[in-house]
């Protein structure tokens, strides 16, 4: 069964979604427009309407991730208490262990590209992984933490760590190690 066009994404869209996988599985200075063009079955002179320089594309990714960041937080933040919304994020980073272990976290390897950059999107990139830091110590905030903040710049460091070194020794199961250490962490922090 195929989509029908009212089903697909528009251009605008389907660039911004190519340009993220770009970026992550190529960086950016290895992608070109005629690459995001290409994924995203969209001709590449319609590149320039929606985008008129490759920073621009840039900037809509990071924001695309911002958006993601936000989607995800809200989908846990349904969850009953605070340990277990902890403990279903570090569930789904592991649960993308292949893809980290083939180019690393998503957003990390894009905010590290982007800080050797001198043109204000690596500001952009740090902003969401800001928000990341703020939505994790409002978990620890939850559970009584007085460290919070300690604790939420520990995990997402402790993440961002491991992705790296799964990506370095393209070793999944060191991801699958790490956060089975970091879930029962957080249940010794939350006395459970």
């Amino acid at each position: 069964m195929t989509d029908s066009p009212s089903q697909r994404p528009g251009k605008r869209e389907r660039l911004v979604e190519a340009a993220v996988r770009a970026f992550h599985e190529q960086g950016v200075e290895k992608t070109t427009l005629a690459d995001i063009a290409r994924a995203a079955d969209v001709p590449l002179g319609n590149v320039y309407y929606y985008f008129r320089s490759k920073d621009l594309l840039v900037e809509a990714a990071v924001e695309a991730h911002c958006d993601r960041l936000t989607a995800l937080t809200n989908r846990l933040d349904a969850l009953p208490d605070p340990a277990a919304r902890l403990k279903a994020l570090i569930e789904g980073w592991v649960g993308q262990r292949e893809t980290a272990a083939r180019f690393g976290c998503p957003f990390g390897t894009l905010a590290t590209e982007l800080d050797k950059r001198d043109d204000g999107l690596d500001l952009a990139a740090a902003q969401v992984m800001r928000a990341l830091l703020d939505w994790v110590e409002r978990q620890f905030g939850e559970l009584g933490r007085p460290d919070a903040r300690a604790l939420a710049v520990e995990l997402v460091a402790a993440y961002q760590g491991m992705s790296v070194l799964t990506n370095i020794l393209r070793d999944p199961g060191l991801m699958a190690a790490q956060g089975a250490r970091l879930t029962s962490w957080i249940d010794a922090l939350a006395g459970s």
